[in-house]
């Protein structure tokens, strides 16, 4: 296994979450009613910026309660809150804005947001009880919903999905969605399915998508990803046969690129083989860091 600190986005938080005040209500009482509390405005769901480029910050409304609000945790500067507002979009629908305002926020900003659109979504999908059907509250600073009629207890859910690169004889495969600006190409990805390791979900994603065996898979970083509450989990694996056979209901088309290739589009030259991932995205840093191992090597 290999750690890395990369460059993605939604990544590098420095919030104290706080779990001993999101269990405790006496706590959470004082945290709510401290003078230096902050919350973090939105649009529905997309950040908003301040005058000085960082998060707009708002103060708590008198009156309030906070069964309203999720407790995001904790800093020097005081205890912070997001609203838990019905009146969103889901936060899985494409947004926009949010890639447009990311490339201005540092990583401590975005990834604090991300949390905060990853939970608020979450409770606007968990009114009601998987179990019996009944309504659900808010419980432990907005960390859980608890049923009103068989008092079972629901958490914010993240699901695991792998984003790999596979490699042979110096080359790796990418490939693209039709959804795709013309020209990007990415790494393969798919959900982990119940009962799979992440190596198991990272080969038979691969032989799904693209008819390609792999072995010796080895994870190299991941990202939360709130649309809705991924977290990808960054893999690269060999194979010993290249030959694809693409599933086009899942990809528009694949192919295998060499450094060179790799290096020019990570450049944005005009004339790379294809266009790389945005910075934000893991499938970049994967790519980086695929391109700086050969170059180590």
């Amino acid at each position: 296994m290999q750690l890395m600190s990369g460059n993605a986005g939604f990544t590098g938080g420095v919030l104290d979450r706080a779990d001993q005040v999101r269990t405790n209500p006496a706590l959470l009482a004082e945290a709510f009613a401290d003078s230096r509390a902050r919350l973090l405005v939105l649009d529905g769901l997309d950040p908003v910026l301040g005058e000085d480029g960082d998060l707009a910050w708002a103060s708590l409304s008198p009156g309030r309660v906070p069964d309203d609000f999720i407790l995001l945790g904790m800093d020097e500067a005081g205890p912070v809150f997001a609203e838990i507002s019905p009146n969103i979009p889901h936060a899985g629908t494409f947004a926009p804005r949010v890639w447009e305002l990311a490339q201005l926020l540092k990583s401590e900003a975005l990834a604090l947001y991300g949390c905060a659109r990853s939970v608020i979504d979450w409770h606007k999908r968990h009114g009601f009880c998987a179990n019996c059907g009944m309504p659900t509250e808010v419980v432990k600073a907005g960390w859980s919903r608890r049923c009103v009629g068989c008092e079972a207890e629901h958490f914010p859910r993240v699901d695991p999905v792998t984003i790999m690169l596979a490699e042979h004889d110096g080359r790796i495969l990418v490939g693209r969605q039709a959804r795709f600006p013309a020209g990007r190409y990415s790494a393969l990805a798919g959900f982990v399915e119940p009962g799979e390791t992440i190596e198991e979900a990272v080969a038979r994603e691969l032989w799904e998508e693209a008819g390609i065996r792999v072995h010796s898979v080895r994870y190299i970083t991941s990202q939360p990803w709130p649309f809705p509450s991924s977290l990808m989990i960054a893999c690269i694996g060999h194979t010993d046969d290249p030959t694809l056979t693409l599933d086009t209901t899942e990809i528009e088309d694949a192919k295998w690129v060499d450094a060179a290739g790799v290096r020019a589009a990570l450049a944005g030259e005009t004339d790379a083989p294809f266009m790389a991932p945005p910075p934000m995205a893991v499938a970049h840093t994967l790519l980086r860091h695929w391109i700086d191992g050969r170059e180590q090597a």
